[in-house]
């Protein structure tokens, strides 16, 4: 009898994610021609023709973290929705809670941050459905969200274009700083590392913070940016292939652009862990015509965002480079499996 095939934490694979893609939800298995974007890889939402405007639909579980966890379970909805050049409107969520783990407070800080969250950013919750399930150790949530956008507003992945400059707002390792100072504080805290450095890690959640609401709305405000992409599981070198995936590309990355922030930096030595494959909600993909990129980077930085150049779309699909420190030409190796889950 033929073994099965071991399925590790995580993403799926891109070729097998295709394969079902292909077999499943392809164009030719759609039912109502008035789906603009569906399922597809690097896409961060799909898109449904609803007359006069587009509405944008999406849907993220938060299965790393329990502190916090309605912060992080609308941030990421929200992140694939303005990555798209729409108005997040409307949230609904699924709330799992462990059998063995759950009290009336606990129930009430996840509600409490949904809305609270919601609320901020001007989202109306419209329902969704809460259990106490056996099946978990642990909350999960799994958000949905809808929004709406112009049709002339509309921001696909696919749309990065050949000679395009890929610009990273903020740095990498955003979400998984957090995660790992919220989950693994004990551990940290015994290998010696002082309080101050272990909350400003916490507080990554929200400094840098994982949303990139306003980058993303400040870029397609703008300018006309030919794609965003925000950086989740599998962080940047991932969410760059997603992007040249969708968009039929090659990529040339200049390792050297990229920005390591110093807490992040410190915690991949720390746990042996590659800082370029590590989940990264609040870092933005941008993909822009290279005679408009210094004006939108100097824009971001008056607007408080930090942001750099890091590369470029080339004609070569599936060649993705990366160029070292010695200016040497490599393959940029990325995984679908994010680095966070061989310490949470």
């Amino acid at each position: 009898m033929e073994k099965q095939k071991k399925f590790v934490i995580g993403k799926l694979k891109h070729k097998l994610l295709e394969k079902m893609l292909s077999e499943f939800v392809s164009p030719t298995h759609l039912i109502d021609d008035r789906v603009v974007v569906g399922s597809s890889i690097g896409e961060d939402a799909a898109v449904i023709d609803m007359g006069d405007k587009y509405l944008v639909a999406k849907t993220d579980p938060i299965t790393f973290v329990t502190d916090e966890i309605g912060y992080y379970a609308v941030n990421v909805n929200v992140n694939d929705i303005v990555c798209m050049g729409a108005t997040p409107k409307w949230f609904q969520s699924t709330i799992l809670l462990p059998a063995k783990h759950t009290d009336e407070d606990l129930i009430e800080t996840i509600f409490r941050n949904i809305h609270d969250t919601c609320k901020s950013l001007g989202i109306t919750v419209i329902g969704g459905h809460t259990e106490i399930t056996a099946a978990l150790d642990r909350p999960m949530v799994i958000g949905s969200l809808l929004g709406e956008v112009d049709k002339d507003k509309l921001v696909l992945s696919s749309g990065a274009k050949e000679d395009d400059l890929i610009i990273l707002t903020k740095g990498i390792f955003i979400e998984g700083t957090c995660i790992i100072a919220r989950e693994k504080e004990n551990f940290l805290k015994e290998k010696g590392y002082s309080s101050q450095f272990i909350e400003k890690c916490k507080n990554y959640l929200y400094n840098p913070g994982i949303s990139i609401f306003k980058e993303a709305v400040v870029s397609n405000n703008n300018f006309t940016v030919t794609s965003m992409h925000d950086i989740t599981e599998g962080g940047l070198f991932c969410g760059i292939a997603e992007t040249a995936i969708a968009s039929k590309l090659g990529v040339l990355v200049n390792k050297d652009k990229i920005n390591v922030l110093p807490e992040p930096s410190e915690l991949s030595k720390l746990f042996n862990i590659d800082p370029y494959s590590t989940i990264s909600s609040g870092s933005l993909l941008i993909s822009i015509n290279p005679e408009f990129a210094r004006d939108l980077i100097n824009l971001l930085a008056k607007k408080g965002i930090a942001s750099q150049a890091i590369g470029k779309f080339t004609k070569d699909e599936g060649e993705y480079l990366l160029l070292d420190g010695n200016n040497k030409e490599k393959t940029m190796i990325y995984t679908e499996v994010d680095e966070i889950t061989k310490i949470v």
